[in-house]
C-alpha cells in the first residue's frame, strides 16, 4: 500500500473564510493533518495560496471536497510526497 505523507497545493480561494478558518478546515478533515498556508497572492476577490498538508496517510480526495466546500479550487499539486507500507507484492 502507498500512502500519501505531504501534499503541496496551489489553491484559489476568495477572502472568506479567512486563511486561519480555511486551514483549519482543512486540518479537520484528518485526525493527524497539520497545515501550513501561505497566501501567494491577494486580488480584489480572491487569494491565491500555498498550502503543505502533512500526515500519516492523506486523503486527496476528501482535501479536494474541503476545498470546494470552502469555495476554493485546486490550480495544481505542486509537490506529493508518498511512502511504500507493506511488502512488494
Amino acid at each position: 500500500m502507498v500512502a500519501v505523507k505531504k501534499l503541496v497545493l496551489d489553491v484559489l480561494k476568495p477572502h472568506q473564510p479567512n486563511a486561519l478558518e480555511f486551514s483549519s478546515r482543512l486540518a479537520e478533515v484528518g485526525a493527524d493533518y497539520r497545515v501550513h498556508l501561505t497566501v501567494i497572492e491577494v486580488d480584489e476577490h480572491t487569494e491565491t495560496l500555498r498550502v503543505v498538508i502533512n500526515g500519516q496517510t492523506l486523503d486527496f480526495d476528501a482535501i479536494q471536497a474541503a476545498i470546494k466546500t470552502l469555495g476554493g479550487s485546486l490550480h495544481s499539486i505542486d509537490e506529493v510526497e508518498v511512502f511504500s507500507e507493506g511488502g512488494s507484492g
